[in-house]
């Protein structure tokens, strides 16, 4: 069985391993298409917070069912089905307040131990699900959109608000996506024309404005007001300590993106705005179920965020491609 193997910062392997048995409570996946995110750059540049070498990446997944062990009857061989890639611990505090996405002691595949960039995979039961009506890429791009999903859930907005989305990528244009579906109205924010361009056109997003001009369009977008909810989705310093200008006085700001860094922001000003300031990372089987009926809904352009698209046996050669601005890259997909 094949796996590609992340060595060290810009290596990459592929190494045959053996095959994985099934035992109770567990099921035997056949990957059929993994999603790119900008956790797997950043760990194939050496800049990932959470992460150690080696590892093998991948944790957007669309995958099939080929076995099952004792005590499973909720999956079945043949099944298509998506992953929850968060693995908790199930009894520390967040776990038991039903906050598996931030448990004490998560292990997220791909991270902090293997993914699925690999033939095949071997799961607790209990992490898989299966669903009908998508095809494997869409099941794979559940788990990018389910991150925004539970940003918008932790922001409670409504219809009819406001709200900013720093960063044209992956996360972002997820959370602009379904803004929209929720019927608010949606300023996306980056430093280059070319993502908010495609913003525009295959997300439908109205207004977009370079982050240079950005205050003084959100200022007249929304007559003075600003945005109640402003959503980072850069990870980048600088972005997330000047988001908080775009935020409306009584708004919320929402940090997605994540930075290794050590963030400054002027007490006076997120005082005087009574700022609240959210964290949001990973998702739930919650947010999971609402991306795959949003997908479902066909209101989500797949066509438009699968940009890149390659084969596995030739990711190796050209996944530091992908990493290159100039590419264009918002979403690449390795199928199986």
């Amino acid at each position: 069985m094949r796996a590609i193997v992340c060595e060290n910062p810009g290596r990459f392997e592929t190494t045959e391993k053996p095959e994985p048995t099934v035992e109770s409570g567990q099921v035997l996946l056949q990957i059929k298409a993994i999603g790119i995110c900008g956790t797997d750059l950043h760990a194939f540049a050496g800049n990932q917070p959470y992460f150690t070498y080696p590892r093998i990446l991948g944790h957007e997944l669309g995958a099939e069912v080929i076995g099952v062990g004792e005590g499973v009857h909720h999956v079945f061989p043949q099944d298509k089905v998506v992953i929850l890639p968060y693995l908790s611990c199930g009894q520390c505090i967040a776990c038991r307040q039903g906050k598996t996405n931030c448990c004490t002691q998560i292990n997220v595949l791909g991270v902090h131990t293997d993914g699925g960039m690999q033939e095949r995979i071997v799961l607790p039961a209990n992490y898989v699900r299966s669903v009908q009506g998508l095809d494997f890429q869409e099941l794979a791009i559940i788990e990018p959109l389910a991150i925004g999903a539970h940003a918008i859930r932790r922001a409670q907005i409504k219809p009819g608000e406001w709200v900013v989305v720093v960063g044209c990528g992956p996360i972002g244009l997820g959370i602009m996506g379904q803004a929209q579906h929720l019927g608010c109205q949606v300023i996306a924010v980056d430093v280059e024309e070319g993502r908010l361009r495609h913003a525009r056109e295959f997300m439908g997003i109205q207004h977009g404005v370079l982050a240079e001009d950005a205050l003084e369009a959100i200022q007249a977008f929304t007559s003075g007001d600003l945005a109640t909810a402003v959503f980072d989705a850069t990870g980048h310093r600088s972005a997330l300590e000047r988001g908080i200008a775009y935020m409306a006085h009584g708004g919320r700001y929402i940090l997605v993106g994540l930075s290794k860094e050590v963030l400054s922001f002027s007490h006076p000003v997120i005082h005087a705005k009574e700022t609240s300031l959210l964290c949001s990372r990973n998702a739930t089987w919650d947010d999971f179920e609402q991306v795959i009926d949003y997908l479902k809904s066909g209101r989500f352009p797949v066509s438009g965020y699968i940009t890149n698209q390659l084969p596995f046996t030739e990711m190796v050669d050209h996944f530091a491609d992908w990493m290159d601005p100039r590419a264009g890259v918002i979403k690449a997909m390795v199928n199986l």
